[in-house]
């Protein structure tokens, strides 16, 4: 798949190169116009495509440590000079060092829409490393300055928003202490995430993730469950894994999640 879209992408540049070589041109405008159109593509052209994507972001917190495995997609393409990486998400697992399960349902998960990123290549050992730069996100809120905004406490603050459309402010996470004991959190988030990832021999790319995302409970079905813990990422970067693996551009999100167990890897266990 990779060779035959580098060859047409090639192939497309020689006929460009040849037309415009056999047109004369007695302006200046037309000379930058066929150096702009013979510019050679950046470096890591040939990773165009779409990827399946498989991360691990591992949290210790003071109540209890947390592993969130996140599924989508990475597709990468080249615009004006650039490669864009534009990430799509499609189903989360979450994994704690308690007894009790919680989760969220994917609309949560595919509510998560960070803006399109140029992405940093570089060449090392022979290898290109991929660098996407944070994009900070809301979700469950909307922020005029996703970077910086301070996230609310208030659940009718108007910034909040329903983005997994249940019905409930910010988006809901499920919790279940016991049969007893069970409901679900309003929260807001701010998705705050980079890649650095290396390009393999098999056309997957592998690499670690760096999380900074940030949530506030604002809400909740029982006061219970109204108890707020620190999450900061686990120091060692091999806990928080991230792995793409190239697939055909017609994949979405139910073809995914049904070869995800062929593809992908198992969810891996907590052990801090």
């Amino acid at each position: 798949m990779r060779a035959s879209r580098s060859m047409t992408v090639a192939v497309a540049g020689a006929l460009a190169v040849t037309a415009l070589a056999g047109c004369g041109s007695d302006a200046g405008g037309d000379e930058a116009a066929v150096a702009a159109t013979t510019a050679p593509p950046p470096l890591g052209a040939e990773l165009a495509g779409r990827y399946a994507h498989w991360d691990v972001v591992a949290y210790e917190g003071e109540l209890m440590n947390t592993m969130i495995v996140t599924y989508g997609f990475a597709d990468l393409s080249v615009v004006d000079g650039e490669l864009i990486s534009q990430q799509t998400f499609c189903h989360a697992e979450t994994r704690t060092n308690l007894p009790i399960e919680t989760g969220s349902a994917d609309a949560m998960t595919q509510a998560i829409k960070p803006p399109p990123v140029a992405v940093t290549v570089t060449e090392e050992d022979g290898a290109l490393r991929l660098f996407r730069p944070e994009t900070p996100t809301g979700i469950g809120i909307t922020l005029a300055d996703p970077a910086n905004d301070v996230l609310p406490t208030d659940p009718n603050d108007p910034r909040i928003s329903d983005d997994d459309g249940d019905g409930n402010p910010g988006v809901t996470a499920f919790i279940k202490v016991s049969e007893e004991l069970q409901g679900e959190l309003y929260l807001a988030r701010r998705e705050r995430f980079a890649y650095d990832v290396v390009a393999q021999d098999d056309g997957s790319l592998r690499g670690n993730v760096i999380d900074k995302s940030e949530q506030l409970i604002i809400g909740a079905s029982d006061p219970t469950f109204m108890v707020s813990d620190t999450w900061v990422q686990h120091p060692d970067p091999s806990k928080s894994p991230i792995l793409w693996k190239p697939v055909p551009d017609d994949w979405d999100c139910d073809r995914l999640m049904a070869e995800s167990a062929a593809l992908l890897p198992p969810i891996p266990p907590l052990d801090w």
